[in-house]
């Protein structure tokens, strides 16, 4: 009898450690996709791009001008693409991807 019940001792840590080992890759997974949202990545690059185009414009030489007509076109498509990327980030933040549920019958039981 003592046989038995350290059987299903065993069998019982195995199922918590199998458990807990999912509980963390949902975890990861979760981490994951929300690192990997192009929400993300095409956010961070506009504001970049952005912040290069806006510093380029600030100080426009007297050439760029003359190109563009009086318009300093780098500092305006450089804030406009500081504003893009500020509100695909700001996006982010406010509607975060909620992960997709697993029903129990496809976890794995091992």
């Amino acid at each position: 009898m003592s046989e038995h019940s350290g059987q299903s001792g065993h069998a019982e840590r195995s199922g918590q450690d199998v458990q807990r080992e999912v509980s963390e890759l949902e975890s990861k997974s979760t981490t994951a996709s929300r690192l990997f949202d192009l929400r993300v990545i095409i956010g961070g690059l506009f504001v970049v791009y952005g912040v290069i185009v806006t510093i380029a414009g600030i100080n426009p030489s007297d050439s760029s001008l003359d190109k563009s007509e009086g318009v300093n076109i780098n500092l305006w498509t450089g804030i406009a693409m500081l504003l893009l990327g500020i509100f695909f980030l700001g996006w982010v933040k406010l509607r975060p991807t909620v992960p997709v549920p697993v029903p129990d019958g496809e976890r794995p039981t091992e």
